[in-house]
């Protein structure tokens, strides 16, 4: 077949060791590559180079290609990856270290390792900054307070191109966009031109499909119950076709499973609406058709593309004060006063208390049942964290907390002594023009810029196609869903309210509609995480009516009900009828990111299964 495999082996920093290898030797592929960086990570990072000039990069990759790198060598596969992080040069002299190793051992030629740069925006920002522009973000539009610790932009994929254009063998990228380490080497297999926008944006997709590893063969996904083979899923492989269509897919013998429904729930995750943006290209998320091939292959085609903006995505980091945190067990009996004791315990060891901190959050976590059969059902939680400026204030949180354990409630302990508490990485995301920066390659003792495709000035392109008519919604059921939705052009709506009534209801055929309270779960699945301080939230039906079902009640004002953590905060809806899904960026629910905010779920990953666990009137046909 003319297709480009192209092997996903991790989704973070800290994925499957094994996955490598296991990839490698699972069947043909033609490019090894998987994404070890994301805001957090790239925080990580920082604190590891600031220790060691020789540092920020993701180690665990160079493990793996110590195992695999003459098996790929051997086999013609590539290996292109962003584990370079923060010192991609470093990273790949580590690489070139394994190579001559192997040369050492028989192999009979110079392994040839490429290096792409050009991400690093520090500099830029702070002079950008210095002549008087304020770096507003992204989302809110407030101005950055202070010059970042570490800046840096999400480039593209032309030097991924270039450089395997130049006969390497191994791309090591600092920060590129995650779909960029396969559209690269997509545009280098088929020699796409720049302009190619539906072929670019059908590998953008195909790469945010496979970017997440086995999110996509059946991990976190909401029918996970469905899936024969949990326990140890195997990574995803993107079949990439010269026109950019692909098939999803994995090895055979491989654990999990590639359905639509993994493949639906990984494209809705971490996106904002049908205009998924990239310095490549604009990729229509509502153009793209999903349709079984076959067990365990998905065939992803229709996707459309537009030009870029002109803009790039600027991440920027910078340390926001100390956090720690300490987590009280309370057994038994008088759970309320139990925590009240325990927290007037705990502040009146802290100097100044509670006020010594520039935020604290106590959460109570009730889990104790009444007349406990063992142990483990007698206990409840309370868990209190802290953020303060001063880092020897915050460090003494965990002093207090242990002085009170003689002296406080009964039974005292606590899950595990409280440390000294860590670094706030405050990740801001902002915009910058993308002709500020140019990517350089190396290779060798050659070096050659590459430039960004800059935003045509010719008028925008023709609409994407329609999507296929979805079924009509159904009058709305009015025992709880009391909203409905009319699509409308781009992501607005015309919202109608309808009158509250019983849970019988009028379908448009004329037929009474019977609802049952139940799980959104039961009908719909989910899925969401983090974009620096938003929540991202993809909800999605399996058949036309669940879809209609769907679309009847999403509404800002529905969702407020059912998410009541949303108050005060803005929404921002979209839909994808391809798929049968809508969603919802909840801006600011992460308050200042991952690591600043103080939530129990800081990344939102199960704010979608919050969202199923919800019971609400549910038209009883839908129900499975």
């Amino acid at each position: 077949m003319n297709v480009l495999r192209v092997a996903n082996c991790s989704g973070f920093y800290g994925d499957r060791l094994a996955a490598a290898r296991e990839m490698v030797d699972g069947g043909p592929i033609d490019v090894l590559t998987g994404d070890w960086l994301a805001e957090l990570t790239m925080g990580i990072l920082a604190g590891q180079k600031l220790k060691n000039p020789d540092a920020g990069y993701a180690r665990t990759f160079v493990r793996q290609l110590d195992d695999v790198l003459a098996d790929c060598l051997d086999r013609g596969i590539k290996i292109v990856s962003n584990a370079g992080g923060l010192n991609p040069a470093a990273c790949a002299a580590q690489v070139e270290a394994i190579g001559r190793r192997l040369q050492e051992n028989g192999l009979d030629r110079e392994v040839k390792v490429a290096v792409v740069a050009g991400d690093d925006a520090t500099d830029a920002v702070k002079t950008a900054r210095a002549g008087g522009w304020d770096a507003p973000h992204l989302d809110t539009g407030e101005p950055l307070a202070k010059d970042p610790l570490i800046a840096n932009a999400y480039l593209g994929g032309w030097a991924i191109t270039e450089a395997l254009n130049a006969g390497a063998d191994v791309v090591i990228t600092g920060r590129v966009t995650d779909a960029a380490l396969i559209t690269g080497p997509a545009a280098w297999r088929f020699g796409w031109a720049r302009d190619d926008w539906d072929r670019l944006a059908g590998a953008v997709a195909a790469g945010h499909v496979i970017e997440c590893g086995a999110q996509a063969t059946g991990g976190n996904m909401s029918f996970f119950t469905e899936i024969a083979d949990l326990a140890r899923p195997g990574f995803p492989l993107a079949e990439i076709s010269e026109d950019g269509s692909s098939v999803i897919t994995k090895h055979p013998g491989t654990g999990g499973a590639v359905t639509v429904d993994t493949v639906t729930a990984q494209l809705l995750y971490e996106v904002n609406g049908p205009r998924y943006l990239g310095p490549d290209v604009v990729t229509r998320l509502d153009t793209v058709t999903l349709a079984p091939e076959g067990p365990d292959r998905v065939r992803i085609s229709g996707v459309r593309g537009e030009p870029p903006t002109g803009s790039v995505k600027v991440g920027t980091l910078f340390a926001g004060g100390w956090k720690n945190s300490g987590t009280f067990v309370l057994t038994g009996l008088d759970i309320d006063a139990k925590a009240e004791v325990a927290q007037k315990a705990l502040w009146a060891h802290v100097p100044g208390g509670e006020k010594a901190f520039d935020e604290v959050t106590v959460r109570l976590i009730r889990a104790a049942q009444e007349d406990p059969a063992s142990a483990d059902e007698a206990v409840s939680l309370l868990t209190i964290t802290v953020t303060g400026s001063d880092p020897k204030t915050v460090a003494g949180f965990s002093r207090a907390a242990i002085e009170t354990g003689l002296g406080s409630y009964p039974g005292f302990h606590m899950t595990a002594p409280p440390g000294k508490g860590s670094t706030v990485m405050v990740f801001w995301p902002t915009l910058m023009p993308a002709a500020d920066f140019r990517q350089t390659v190396t290779l060798g003792d050659r070096s050659w810029d590459v430039a960004l495709t800059p935003a045509p000035p010719a008028a925008p392109p023709a609409a994407p196609p329609a999507a296929p008519p979805a079924a009509p919604p159904a009058s709305p059921p009015a025992s709880g869903l009391d909203v409905t939705c009319t699509a409308v052009e781009g992501n607005q709506r015309d919202v109608h309210s309808p009158a509250k009534g019983a849970d019988v209801t009028s379908s448009p055929g004329g037929h009474d509609v019977t609802t049952v309270r139940a799980p959104l779960g039961r009908v719909l699945g989910a899925r969401s995480g983090d974009k620096a301080g938003n929540a991202t939230l993809g909800v999605w039906a399996r058949d036309d009516a669940a879809h209609a079902w769907l679309r009847s009640w999403w509404s800002d004002t529905r969702l407020r009900e059912l998410l009541p953590e949303t108050a005060g905060l803005e929404l921002r809806l979209w839909e994808l009828p391809r798929l049968r899904a809508c969603g919802v960026t909840i801006v600011g629910l992460l308050g200042d990111g991952v690591a600043a905010n103080h939530a129990l779920d800081g990344q939102a990953k199960a704010l979608g299964e919050y969202l199923r666990a919800k019971v609400v009137e549910v038209p009883a046909a839908l129900l499975p």
